[in-house]
């Protein structure tokens, strides 16, 4: 089943990338969205696999209406992921995220005080999530957030789009 669900998603991926973004276009004009390289103690990254899209993900996703980054940040911390800040979260960068449009941008967040009590069971959103050693991401990990994650441990200087 997990299978050939990953060939589903790869094969709808893109359609359903361009109606996402067609809607956030007449509603929003410029898309705005965040992400957050969540680091334990032990510096492993939390990383989630979305339905429908293929790869591992940090977590995040758009700024609504009347919402500020940081708190889009903190809800979709709390929605994919049962993470609680317990302390405050560093801004790392704004990023153009061309890939998807040339008027969508992610804010990326780093965050290293935070409480999770648990694990949250796969939904339809996220249907996998967890803690990665950074010397060993999933192979499926994203070039944008393989990226991330290599500014912000690395001390690699900053690309200005996502990749």
């Amino acid at each position: 089943m997990g299978k050939r669900l990953d060939q589903i998603r790869r094969r709808f991926e893109p359609l359903l990338r361009r109606v996402f973004h067609a809607y956030f276009l007449l509603v929003r004009g410029m898309t705005l969205g965040v992400r957050a390289v969540v680091l334990d103690a032990d510096n492993k990254v939390f990383l989630v696999k979305h339905s429908y899209v293929s790869g591992w993900y940090l977590p995040g996703g758009g700024v609504d209406y009347g919402e500020t980054m940081e708190q889009a940040m903190r809800r979709e911390l709390k929605e994919e992921g049962d993470i609680d800040l317990t302390g405050e979260a560093v801004l790392h960068g704004i990023f153009l995220n061309s890939h998807i449009s040339r008027r969508d941008h992610v804010a990326v967040y780093v965050v290293r005080h935070f409480r999770q009590d648990r694990l949250p069971a796969p939904n339809r959103e996220i249907i996998e999530c967890g803690f990665f050693d950074t010397a060993a991401l999933p192979e499926e990990a994203t070039p944008g957030t393989r990226l991330r994650i290599a500014e912000v441990l690395h001390g690699r200087p900053l690309i200005a789009t996502w990749r």
